[in-house]
């Protein structure tokens, strides 16, 4: 008989389990609509609709600015390089004009010397 004493009472505790669940249902519901009816709560959308596009727009400005320091950085890596390979150029072209002119005449001369 204890069993079915303890069956009846859990029967019960559900039931008003589900009404206050009901209540809450209810209440949220009640508070959602009024929110929708004020116009404080769309300034505040408004508010954060303008605020997300502005910070959006300053990311979008920031990669594109950090984008152009890296394309003249690029730039001027090139550059350099380009200098450098000219530099490098000349300076084999030099040596190969020395080559092919032979030894300086007063060397030759020193070096036979006993």
């Amino acid at each position: 008989m204890m069993a079915a004493g303890r069956g009846a009472t859990g029967r019960q505790a559900r039931a008003a389990g589900g009404g206050h669940r009901t209540a809450l249902r209810v209440i949220a519901l009640a508070a959602v609509a009024h929110m929708l009816r004020s116009r404080r709560f769309y300034a505040r959308i408004v508010t954060v609709v303008i605020a997300v596009r502005a910070l959006g727009q300053i990311g979008q400005e920031n990669q594109a600015s950090t984008m152009a320091r890296l394309s003249a950085w690029d730039k001027r890596q090139v550059e350099r390089l380009e200098r450098k390979a000219k530099s490098q150029g000349r300076a084999i072209t030099a040596s190969v004009q020395m080559a092919r002119s032979g030894a300086p005449r007063d060397l030759a001369a020193k070096v036979n010397r006993p």
